[in-house]
C-alpha cells in the first residue's frame, strides 16, 4: 500500500479521498484547519500551512506521492521532495509555469499555442499606458482563484479597477461560448481525454454557475479543441490531471484561456457521469494503473451551490428535500459549515439523455435550492 499526501483539504481533496476509497492506497492530507472538508476521511491529517517550505517538506519526506487540490503550494519544497524520490502530480517544472499567469501565458507564447494577445504588466500604470489595447481583461499574475484576481476593463474608466502587481493584460476576445477539456496523462506520457463541457459563467462573480457535458461542438471544431488541449499538457511534461479552458470566438477559431493542473471543477460531473471520474483517474495516474474510460455514460449538467447573496453564518440548504426527490440527480455537500456570498457549498449533478431536460433541470434545481443562513447580513 503507498502512502499518498494531498496538499489542501478543500471540496476537491474531499472528492480526491472519496475515489481514493477503492485503492490500496494510504491517506494523508496537510491543511491549516483541522475541520475542513477532507479532514475526517483521510487516514491521517496534518496541521500546516501549504505555502510554508518546512511544513510542506515535512509532510511530504516519508510519503512514497503527493498530488495537489490547489495550486498555492509551496514548489519549491515539492521539487526538493522530487529529488529525494517522491512521486509529485503535477511536476514541480510544470506547476510553477501554471501558478503564475505570466509564465502561463508566456508558455503558451512560446509553444505556438493559440491564445489571447496580451502584454505583461507590472503596475497599473503599464495599464493606463496601454488605453489602446482596451477592451481587456486584467489578470493579477500570481494568488487569483476562483474568479478573484480578474478584472475586465473595458474603458479608460475602468482603469482605477485593474491590480497594482506583476500581471497580464489580455485582449477580449468576442466569445461565443467557453468550454472545458480535461486531459490525463500517464507516467509514460500516454493521454486520454474527457468530453469537453459547455461552460456558463456567473457574470458578478465571475464564478462557473453551471455547465452541460458533452459540450455542442462541430466536428471541425472538436478536432482543433483536442489538439490544442492536447499540446497544451503535452509540452509541460508532466503526469498528473490538467483541466484547459478554452474559448470559442464567433469566427470558430479556438483560444486557450487557462490551464489548471489538477482536478477541476469542470469534471465533477465526471462521478456520474463517465465510467472513470476526474477523482479515479487521477488515483490511477499516481498509482500506475491503466489510464481508465473517460467515454460518458450520459449526457450531464452540473449547478454550483453558491453562497447566497445576504447570508453568512451557519449553513443550511433550503430546498434540498424537493431536489433529492428528482430523477437522476445527485446533490454533493462538501461539508463546509460556514457560509458567505458566493462560497462554493456544494454542486448537483443531473444526468439524462435529453439535453433541453437537463437545462430545465437545472433551472428548476437553481430556484430551489438554496444555502443561506439562520440570520440575514444587515
Amino acid at each position: 500500500m503507498i502512502k499518498a499526501g494531498i496538499l489542501g483539504g478543500g471540496q476537491l481533496g474531499r472528492m480526491l479521498l472519496q475515489a481514493a476509497a477503492n485503492y490500496p492506497v494510504e491517506t494523508f492530507v496537510m491543511e491549516n484547519d483541522p475541520h475542513c472538508p477532507a479532514a475526517h476521511l483521510c487516514h491521517h491529517f496534518v496541521k500546516g500551512d501549504i505555502r510554508n517550505f518546512d511544513d510542506v517538506y515535512n509532510f511530504g519526506k516519508d510519503l512514497n506521492a503527493i498530488t495537489i487540490e490547489i495550486e498555492s503550494v509551496n514548489e519549491d519544497a515539492l521539487a526538493k521532495l522530487q529529488e529525494e524520490g517522491v512521486n509529485v502530480y503535477p511536476r514541480p517544472e510544470a506547476l510553477r509555469i501554471i501558478k503564475d499567469k505570466v509564465k502561463q501565458k508566456k508558455y503558451y507564447e512560446y509553444f505556438s499555442i493559440p491564445t489571447a494577445p496580451f502584454i505583461i504588466t507590472q503596475s497599473a500604470k503599464d495599464v493606463a499606458a496601454n488605453q489602446e489595447f482596451l477592451p481587456a481583461v486584467h489578470k493579477l499574475g500570481m494568488g487569483g482563484y476562483d474568479g478573484r484576481g480578474v478584472q475586465i476593463i473595458k474603458s479608460p474608466d475602468d482603469i482605477p479597477k485593474c491590480f497594482d502587481e506583476p500581471g497580464v493584460l489580455e485582449k477580449q476576445i468576442n466569445i461565443h461560448k467557453e468550454i472545458a477539456m480535461i486531459v490525463a496523462v500517464n507516467e509514460a506520457a500516454q493521454t486520454t481525454l474527457y468530453p469537453p463541457v459547455d461552460m456558463v459563467f456567473d457574470p458578478l462573480l465571475n464564478l462557473l454557475d453551471y455547465q452541460v457535458s458533452p459540450a455542442e461542438l462541430s466536428e471541425n471544431i472538436l478536432w482543433k479543441a483536442e489538439a490544442i488541449a492536447l499540446k497544451v499538457v503535452k509540452e509541460l511534461k508532466s503526469p498528473g490531471i490538467f483541466a484547459v479552458e478554452l474559448f470559442i470566438d464567433k469566427q470558430g477559431e479556438v483560444y486557450v484561456n487557462e490551464t489548471a493542473p489538477r482536478v477541476h471543477n469542470s469534471g465533477h460531473h465526471t462521478i456520474e457521469a463517465n465510467y472513470s471520474s476526474q477523482f479515479d483517474m487521477l488515483w490511477r495516474v499516481i498509482l500506475n494503473y491503466p489510464l481508465g474510460n473517460t467515454a460518458a455514460i450520459l449526457p450531464a449538467a452540473i449547478v454550483n451551490l453558491l453562497g447566497e447573496v445576504g447570508y453568512t453564518g451557519d449553513a443550511v440548504y433550503d430546498g434540498l428535500e424537493e431536489v433529492l426527490r428528482m430523477d437522476n440527480v445527485f446533490v454533493h455537500i462538501y461539508g463546509k459549515a460556514q457560509t458567505k456570498p458566493g462560497r462554493k457549498m456544494g454542486h448537483v449533478t443531473i444526468i439524462g439523455k435529453d439535453r433541453q431536460d437537463l437545462i430545465f433541470k437545472k433551472n428548476r434545481i437553481k430556484n430551489t435550492l438554496k444555502v443561506i443562513s439562520g440570520k440575514i447580513d444587515s
